[in-house]
């Protein structure tokens, strides 16, 4: 009986050795890739804002410039800018 017992003991030792490094491995990936994933969601809502507030500035600028001042002209400028430098910030950010 000690002799089978101290083999079926063996013989889960083994398996576990065997399994243990594999579960390391996902676990590491797992955090890994939610570390990517996290950085590039961030870098995405950087380039997004860094777009819209670059583009309501242009857009502000080029609204005045062809309504030669008028606060509605700038105002409607910096909308459609603002809308124009989000979804293109969004839209090319690689990740």
């Amino acid at each position: 009986m000690p002799a089978l017992m101290a083999r079926r003991l063996a013989v889960a030792l083994a398996c576990f050795s065997l399994g243990a490094p594999a579960v390391a491995q996902t676990t590491y990936h797992h955090r890994h890739y939610r570390h990517h994933y996290r950085s590039c969601a961030a870098a995405r809502r950087n380039r997004t804002t860094t777009g819209t507030v670059v583009g309501a500035v242009g857009g502000g600028v080029l609204g005045s410039a062809l309504s030669h001042g008028s606060v509605g002209g700038v105002l409607l400028g910096a909308g459609a800018g603002a809308y124009t430098g989000h979804e293109v910030a969004r839209n090319t950010a690689r990740c």
